[in-house]
């Protein structure tokens, strides 16, 4: 599968827990199961969330 760069931006563009709302709201929706194409999304959902919490780990940390 392709993956195309205004995608990719907008991976980067949402928080880990940003991302975890909508899979939180996806499971919510289906009541639990995933039919083919939620579970498309999910997995998307879950790479997104995997790019978005090794952005902020590796991000340097700032001082207060």
């Amino acid at each position: 599968m392709a993956t195309n760069p205004a995608s990719e931006s907008r991976l980067s563009a949402r928080t880990a827990d940003e991302v975890n709302e909508e899979i939180r709201a996806l499971w919510l929706r289906c009541g639990g199961r995933l039919s083919t194409d939620q579970r498309r999304e999910y997995q998307r959902l879950v790479t997104e969330w995997a790019a978005a919490e090794a952005e902020a780990h590796s991000a340097p940390h700032r001082a207060a």
